[in-house]
This record gives C-alpha cells, structure tokens and sequence, in this order.
C-alpha cells in the first residue's frame, strides 16, 4: 500500500458527496477559488469540502474525508485554484510543498500514477459539471438570466464568469489564459538556446530532453499541449501500452517533467513571424511578445484545411464542428452525425482502427461521396447533402490536409536554414505517428547541440 508521511493513499479515486446541507457551517479555508494552494493537502482526520463560489454563494462540489488528498491537474503544473477548500469537519489536515509531490510524482511510479490519475479523473469532472469558470454566448439557454445578473449586453458576449463573481467581456484567448494562470510570464529577454514552438509529442519531447541538457529553453503551442494526439481518448497501439492511454495523459506528464527541468509551456501563444537576427532568430508572437534564440524547433504540427461548402459559416457556432473530442460528443448526445473527411481509411489509419469504423453497427462509411450544401433554419431540421443525400444533424470535419505550410525537413536534417528544425506531423513525409514524433523530438535536440558547438 502506497503511503506518504503515514498517510494511506490507496483510497479509491472517486467519492460520493455528501450533500451540501450536512455542512451548514464551513470553517477554515484551505486555499480560495482563483488562489493558488499553498502545497499538496492530505487528510489524516476529519473532512475537507470542495466549494465552488465564496461566502454565502459557495457551493460544496464534493467531499474527502480521512486518508484522501486535495487537488487538481492544475496544482501540479502552478495554475491556480478552479475550486477551494474549506475545512467542514474537525480533524487534521497536512500539507506537503509541492516541489517536493513534484519529485515524488517523477521518482515513484506507483505515488505518481495513483495522484495523476486522480487528478487526470477530477480535472474531466470539473470540466465536465462547468465548475471553475463559464463561457457565455447568447445561444445559451440561461444566457439571458445570467447577462442580467451582471449587467452585460447582448453585444458584450462570450463572456466568461471566473468564481462565480469576476466577469471578463469578450475577452481574447490570450487575455483569458493570462487572467486564469495559463501563460506564465516569459522568463527576461535574454536570448534562449532554444525556442520550441509547438507542444504535441514531438515537441514535449524535444523541450524535455533540451530541458534536461542544461539548453535555455523557451517553449509555447497555440492551443495546449497535447497536439492533435491530446485530443485522442484513446491510443491503442502506443508501445508499453497494451490497455490503451488517452492522448491527454501522457501530454500533461510531460508538461509536469518538463517543469522539473525549469522549463514552462506557454499557451495559448501563436508564433506569428520569424526572422533571422544577430547569429540566431526572432520569433514574434500574437500579444506582441518576442523572443529571440539561437536555434528553433518547430512543431506546429499538421493544420487542415476548412471545407469549402457554401453557408457553412452559419451553423459554426451551433452544429458544425473541426474535432471530434469528448466534449463534442457530449453535445452531440444520441442524434446522426456526419464526419466529412478521413480519406482512404486504408492508407491513413492503423489496422485496428480501420476495422472497429468499418465494423461499428451503428457506422456507416460512404466511400467517394463529398459534402455539397448545408440546409435548413434550426437546430432540429439542419441537414447536410452529400452526393448520396445522407441526412445527419451535426458534422463533423476533419481529414485533408494541407500541402501548404508543410517544412521540407528529413528526419532532423537541416536544409538552407541553419538552426531550424522540424519535428512531427509538420515535416513533410511525417509518418502521422505518436512514437515517430516522440523520437524526432530528442534527434532534434541533439542537432540543436551540434549546431550550438558548431556556432561557438
């Protein structure tokens, strides 16, 4: 049985609340809603509410009692608090700094996986009942209760409800994520060894080994790390793996090892040019950041593009979608739904995969038939037609990549560009594989040392 300080840990990772009435009165407060928590909290006696909201508005979220820890993805990687912590029992409480849970996590396997998996588990949770903050549009339902509650017009929206309380008017990604803790600041404006633009696998994997050679390293991605594999719930064929991993997991792993070598993932951070300067390159970014390094690697990863139907952009924000993630799938519940793309299943898929779309019994695959027109007014009658009219409500596009854009770059070689690289699905003749851009990361890294000594 796993322990730590005494504490048992091997408690089961979910746990029914107890209902927000046995607790009318909740006493000390561990951390805040928005704060960020002071250390890694375990439970040797007594309980610890999960709120949502302060003071009279809080909401109690869920429960631990005895020989449980308190917390979230974010904790480990220095966000602050989606939710607090009050005490709502007498007992204890013991708290652990983080740096030290941070070595425990990478130095014991079985500590590690037993907290990340929690918190992998609480993080979709949240997400999932849209606990921490809002988004606001006006197709919400409850939209028009919530804008007159904060006093927001119609024209002000998305806006997005931090702790219940704090109202951001249609805010950019990049004024959001710096609100919520996302985008740490970058590090003075010296120039770095490396910069590593993008963070799917190859890129995670080239910032941890430049990382943990001792390079400078600044690194960012223009969504979140993960890449396109993030977005997966499930990779089959990974090796070490026979059960299958999400995509997500080994993504927010590596962001935690990378910050053990000192180096920090900026999202959202879309590079915008890049020039070269002085020996090395500038690279500007879309708040108006730059950063300047003596090598870059790009992992941009590959970029699709928009089907080209006429209308399409009026059904964006409702019924068409460019993922096909949980989040989609839940809001697309049980009605048809048509995935436009994919190519030859044949040429661009593993086996495994190929033969559970073909095999599905609610699946159906229309070879050679392309998307021609959108129709209809609502929600319920929107139909797509195809060349073989197959009706659906929702679509989803995806498949078709892009020539353009694509890096001329074999296997970490470099070609005309001196310190620039290329790793994963944005190098041209890419293998669109998660161990491929694994190994690419590391091979990266290591010209970006050759190319340092050769420049000394």
């Amino acid at each position: 049985m796993t322990t730590l300080a005494g504490i048992d840990l091997g408690a089961p990772l979910t746990e029914t609340p107890d209902p927000p009435g046995a607790f009318p009165r909740l006493t000390d407060e561990l951390y805040t809603q928005g704060g960020r928590p002071s250390g890694f909290f375990v439970i040797p006696s007594g309980k610890v509410a999960v709120t949502e909201g302060t003071g009279d508005d809080a909401k109690v979220v869920r429960v631990h009692g005895p020989r449980r820890f308190l917390g979230e993805l974010g904790l480990l990687e220095g966000q602050p608090a989606f939710v607090g912590a009050v005490t709502a029992e007498p007992g204890e409480v013991l708290a652990i700094p983080m740096s030290t849970v941070r070595h425990l996590v990478l130095g014991d396997p079985v500590l590690g996986d037993l907290i990340l998996r929690a918190y992998l588990v609480r993080r979709t949770v949240l997400v999932g009942a849209g606990n921490g903050l809002r988004i606001v549009v006006d197709q919400d339902p409850q939209a028009e209760a919530l804008l007159e509650r904060f006093g927001v017009a119609v024209a002000d929206t998305p806006v997005v409800v931090l702790n219940g309380t704090e109202v951001l008017r249609n805010p950019s990604t990049t004024e959001l994520a710096g609100t919520i803790g996302l985008r740490p600041p970058e590090p003075g404006r010296d120039v770095r060894d490396l910069l590593v633009v993008g963070a799917g696998p190859g890129g995670l994997a080239a910032v941890v080994h430049g990382a943990s050679d001792g390079l400078r390293l600044s690194a960012s991605d223009a969504i979140a790390p993960g890449g396109q594999a993030g977005t997966t719930s499930r990779i089959e064929n990974h090796l070490g793996f026979p059960a299958g991993i999400s995509g997500a997991e080994p993504a927010e792993r590596s962001v935690i090892q990378a910050a053990e070598f000192g180096a920090r993932i900026a999202v959202p951070a879309e590079a915008r040019t890049l020039e070269a300067r002085n020996g090395g390159y500038a690279v500007g970014f879309d708040d108006g950041i730059e950063i300047v390094s003596r090598a870059v690697v790009i992992a941009t990863g590959a970029r699709y593009r928009r089907l080209a139907v006429p209308g399409i952009e009026t059904f964006e924000a409702t019924s068409v979608y460019y993922a096909a993630t949980p989040h989609e799938a839940r809001r697309c519940l049980a009605a048809p739904v048509a995935v436009v793309g994919g190519g030859d299943l044949a040429a661009n898929m593993s086996r495994y995969l190929v033969d559970q779309v073909e095999q599905h019994p609610r699946t159906t695959v229309l070879g050679h038939t392309e998307g021609r027109e959108l129709a209809g007014s609502d929600l319920e009658s929107r139909v797509v037609r195809l060349r073989r009219g197959f009706p659906a409500h929702r679509l989803a596009f995806g498949g078709g990549r892009s020539r353009r854009g694509r890096v001329r770059a074999h296997r970490g070689e470099r070609r005309t560009v001196p310190g620039v690289f290329a790793v994963g699905d944005v190098r041209r003749g890419s293998v669109k594989r998660v161990a491929s851009a694994v190994g690419e990361g590391p091979m990266a890294a290591r010209f970006v040392h050759e190319h340092l000594s050769q420049e000394a």
